[in-house]
């Protein structure tokens, strides 16, 4: 048999006799409010029995958490990257290092992510293939190369149709796909695509609303004797039909990015994250599979994300930093059965939060000059959830303010000089919380709380938590 004719058959028992899709998470670490990755993150996996992690780098101290653990582990080479990375450096640094009897189960390796995004302009295309080779030459001089897979997650502008029977990869794509597909196929690699139906929803107002879940729509999509209900499967199909076009139509496929973010966007909430990962999960256990691959689901689905990450870019949207299935301090959103044992998520333990106190306006004074202590608070710290959609997007002016002060307040560490704006902030212990609308503590990576406040500043606290309760109630 050849090679050629031996790594199809291979792809195709892949796709034929894989049982269900393996369900793991994304890992990333974009947070102001950084927890533990040893005795918190990695507990917080272990206790939801989530078995496979997706990482946006190599970065050491997750690497370091994650060893011994059994956990699989797929690392990342940033876009930026790729061009001038050394591949021996690189696999000695961040494999080698850290695999190993009792070290971190590392499966794939991700070259780039996402590198032909539309908007990037071509920026990366060149690089992609070129690095792929010299790494993968890397893993066969440190005898990896049969353990550990080469992966480039793309994102599913990289086709396109109007059905997916007729999917292809842009026009521009195509050769350096055939040239990619091919070489992945070689090796032994899966395609990972990153899937996304809250965008084409966020994206476009004419996209029917329950077509990006998965309990039916008023508007499936006709593709001859095919029929699709939900956005998954229509854009899943679309790639294995453009995988067909360059000879790959039982190429296996992973889901390296799918989910549903809870704030910061029209549409994107708790309910809506819920319904939307709890339909994508019990679809992905059911084993229907797809139109084009019935029976066969995705082999691997990476949920978007594991933890909010505050500090991340709002470029896309104020979304981005609300994609986590639990807080930035690891407590479950929302009710989730990943089908892994837990009827329900299990919320993060050992958490060191600083002390429950918080920042807001202060209640007697004029704040006509506030902006530009606003613009300074939102710019540093993470305001998304003001804006329109978001959870907070009902409060009043002043509770707008006291949530901005108390955002940059809790960046700080809860320094008391960040609270202090000009005299328009003050410190309570009363929780400001309304209704969705959470005004966050921080976290420390310190074993104890952070330090007490001067005996003053603790007695202006008081005084002024006298005020601002008064005013509350008469408020409420």
């Amino acid at each position: 048999m050849g090679s050629g004719v031996a790594l199809f058959a291979l792809s195709l028992l892949l796709v034929t006799h894989h049982a269900h899709s393996a369900i793991g998470v994304n890992w990333g670490t974009m947070s102001f409010h950084k927890l533990k990755p040893s005795s918190t993150v990695v507990d917080l996996l272990k206790a939801n029995k989530i078995t496979k992690v997706k990482l946006f780098d190599s970065n050491p101290d997750a690497l370091r958490a994650l060893m011994g653990t059994g956990i699989q582990v797929m690392i990342s080479i940033p876009n930026e990257l790729l061009s001038t990375f050394s591949s021996d450096l690189f696999v000695q640094q961040n494999l080698s290092r850290f695999m190993g009897k009792g070290g971190a189960d590392i499966r794939y390796v991700a070259v780039g992510n996402e590198p032909f995004l539309t908007s990037y302009g071509g920026v990366y295309q060149n690089y992609v293939f070129p690095a792929m080779v010299n790494l993968q030459q890397s893993l066969v001089k440190a005898n990896l190369a049969s353990y550990v897979k080469l992966v480039v997650p793309c994102n599913a502008d990289a086709y396109e149709s109007n059905v997916p029977s007729q999917g292809t990869f842009r026009p521009e794509l195509t050769q350096i796909m055939t040239q990619l597909v091919s070489f992945l196929s070689s090796i032994g690699s899966p395609f990972v695509v990153n899937i996304y139906p809250f965008l084409s929803l966020y994206q476009n107002s004419d996209f029917p609303q329950d077509f990006a879940f998965f309990e039916g729509s008023s508007h499936p999509v006709l593709d001859g004797p095919n029929v699709y209900y939900n956005a998954f499967d229509g854009n899943f199909d679309t790639l294995v039909s453009a995988l067909a076009k360059i000879g790959y139509g039982q190429m296996p496929i992973v889901i390296g990015e799918i989910g549903w973010p809870t704030d910061g966007a029209v549409g994107a909430n708790l309910t809506a994250a819920r319904v939307f990962n709890q339909g994508l999960i019990n679809h992905l256990l059911s084993n229907k599979g797809t139109p084009l691959r019935p029976g066969s689901p995705p082999m691997d689905v990476y949920l978007f994300g594991l933890l909010d990450e505050g500090a991340k870019s709002t470029l896309p949207g104020n979304f981005e930093r609300h994609w986590g299935i639990f807080s930035f301090d690891g407590q479950a959103k929302y009710r989730l059965n990943l089908g892994l044992g837990n009827r329900g998520l299990k919320n993060a333990e050992n958490v060191q939060y600083l002390p429950s106190r918080w920042c807001v306006a202060h209640p007697a004074k004029d704040m006509t000059l506030v902006t530009d202590h606003l613009r300074l608070a939102c710019s540093q710290a993470d305001c998304t959830t003001l804006n329109d959609g978001g959870s907070c997007s009902q409060l009043g002016e002043k509770d707008n303010i006291s949530y901005a002060f108390n955002s940059y307040y809790q960046l700080q560490m809860q320094n008391e000089k960040s609270c202090d704006f000009d005299g328009l902030g003050m410190v309570t212990f009363l929780d400001p919380s309304v209704g969705e609308c959470r005004f966050l503590v921080g976290v420390t990576d310190k074993s104890s709380s952070a330090e007490p406040m001067a005996s003053w500043g603790i007695y202006h606290i008081c005084i002024g938590l006298v005020v601002w309760a008064l005013t509350r109630c008469y408020i409420l």
